[in-house]
This record gives C-alpha cells, sequence and structure tokens, in this order.
C-alpha cells in the first residue's frame, strides 16, 4: 500500500484560485496481537508494519531480542500484525490499566505511567560527537524524506552512527517511525548501543524511554524537547541535541559527550542548556 495518495484541493493564492492534485499521508490502523491477545491499535503510515509492531513491543519491554519471536503474521489488507514468541508470554494486564494517550502524532499509545520512573534505565556510554558531525548528520537526514518533501505530513526517525544515516524511517506519528527504526535493527541484528538516534519531531518523554531501553546515548532533533524529556535525558545519562539548525544547535543534557576541541563542556550548569555558539549557558528564548 502505498504512503501517500493524491486528493483534489482548491489552491488559493495571491493570483487567484484553480483546483489541483495534492499529495496527502496515508492514515492507517494497525491492530497488534501478541501470543494472541489483542495488544493496542496505532495510527500509523501503511508501511513497515512488522517492523512497526516488533519494535513497539522492543520499545514497551515486551521483548528483547529477536530469538524471542518465533512468528509474525501481517495481513496487510485488514490492518492487524500477529506475533508469537517463544514462552507464550503475555502482556502484563495492568498496563492496560495505565495505558494512557501520548503527545505523539498519529495518536501514539504508549504505557508508561509515573508509576513506571522507578524502571528507568540509565545509559553508560564513551560516544563523543562534534557539533559538526551533529550538523552532518542532520543535514543527510533531512534531505532523506521523500514522503516529507510530497507531502509534508510525515515525521522521520533514523539510527545513525557518527558519519552515516544507518537506518531511516518515516509515519505520521513520531514515536511510530521511531519504533519503526528499532524494530528493523533487532529484525535484521543491526547494533544500537553506541549509536545516535535523530527525529524529526520533539523529544518528549515517551522518546527518552525508547531510547533508554535500547542503549542509545545522544538524541538529536530540529524541534525542541519537552520539560519532561529534557529533565529524564539527564536521569538517564541521554545526551539531548535540540533546534539543530542552519549552523547551531541547543544541548539540553550530557553535554560532556559533545567533543569541542579548546572548550570546557562540562562548565555549564546542570540546570541549563549549552548553544554550540555561545559561550555558556543559553538564556531561555520565546518559541512560536
Amino acid at each position: 500500500m502505498e504512503n501517500r495518495i493524491g486528493v483534489e484541493a482548491l489552491h488559493i493564492d495571491r493570483e487567484g484560485c484553480a483546483p489541483r492534485t495534492e499529495w496527502v499521508a496515508r492514515e492507517f490502523p494497525l491492530t497488534i496481537f501478541l501470543n494472541g491477545e489483542q495488544l493496542v491499535t496505532v495510527l500509523c503510515s501503511p508501511g513497515e508494519l512488522e517492523a512497526l509492531a516488533v519494535g513497539f513491543l522492543y520499545s514497551e519491554g515486551m521483548i528483547r531480542t529477536k530469538q524471542e519471536i518465533t512468528a509474525i503474521t501481517l495481513d496487510a489488507e485488514r490492518g492487524i500484525v500477529r506475533i508469537r514468541t517463544a514462552g507464550d508470554k503475555k502482556a502484563d494486564g495492568k498496563l492496560f490499566m495505565k495505558r494512557v494517550l501520548t503527545t505523539g502524532c498519529g495518536r501514539g499509545m504508549a504505557f508508561y505511567s509515573y508509576a513506571d520512573l522507578d524502571r528507568k534505565k540509565k545509559v553508560l556510554s564513551d560516544l563523543k560527537v562534534t557539533p559538526e558531525e551533529v550538523l552532518s548528520l542532520s543535514r543527510r537526514f533531512q534531505g532523506a524524506s521523500e514522503l516529507y518533501k510530497s507531502t509534508h505530513g510525515v515525521h522521520s526517525a533514523a539510527l545513525c552512527d557518527r558519519q552515516e544515516v544507518l537506518v531511516f524511517a518515516e509515519d505520521i506519528g513520531r514515536h511510530n517511525a521511531v519504533d519503526k527504526v528499532l524494530g528493523r535493527c533487532l529484525l535484521e541484528g543491526i547494533p544500537v548501543s553506541d549509536r545516535i538516534l535523530v527525529s524529526s519531531g520533539r523529544t518528549s518523554s515517551e522518546i527518552l524511554f525508547k531510547a533508554s531501553g535500547s542503549g542509545i546515548p545522544v538524541l538529536i532533533s530540529k524541534s525542541a524537547p519537552t520539560d519532561m524529556g529534557v529533565e529524564l535525558a539527564r536521569e538517564l545519562g541521554i545526551t539531548l541535541v535540540g533546534f539543530v539548525r542552519g549552523g547551531g544547535m541547543n544541548v539540553y543534557a550530557g553535554q560532556e559527550r559533545i567533543d569541542m576541541p579548546g572548550r570546557e563542556t562540562g562548565s555549564a550548569p546542570a540546570g541549563n542548556a549549552v548553544s554550540s555558539g555561545d559561550a555558556g549557558p543559553a538564556a531561555p528564548r520565546d518559541v512560536p
């Protein structure tokens, strides 16, 4: 199924108005079953559905390795993917009592609640990146999404090393895009530790949990983080870089992994973001 579809629209500009065909992103409901139990329905782009389902289970901590999966069956026409695992494990029924609708685009769902904060996993990594590498990866990342260029209606995510984009995915939901990346990595045996996760959307707490559970030490986005995203990044030992635009960026957490020769990167107060173009903590600013 195509990830986009042409629809008729009335285009209006200073020259007047005229009908024309515009590309829009498809929205597709996918229901995930785990060992015969209906788990969740996510609204997503209709591509890489197996990877999305596997990544969702992985990021929620329901599976940890590819070897746990014994079968994946996709019924794309009905929007159903069935996954069976060794031991016929079931989802904890308490999760459904705690399930909340997250802030994710595409009505992304997560099972996190404040009670889940005691299962935080701190990320330990010696990975370092330079500001130039961050900017270069961001440029490569932004040029990779053909679907965004034609619809302007999807988010993207990618797993990278310091030089290259290794795995790229796009979806109407920013959480889904991350799950597709993680699912592909699990299915294809691609290591994620000591790697970099790049996202086109805001970095909220759910994205931090996904990175922490995967052992990813660096998160990069062209957008802003939320306050809980920043707090969790600092607690989880994750380097959080936002507003990567033009020639600048803000480092909200984990600045010790930003390699800037000739500069002391550990001198800023823990409660402040650091801009790569400034001599010290960046002052808060109004952002539309």
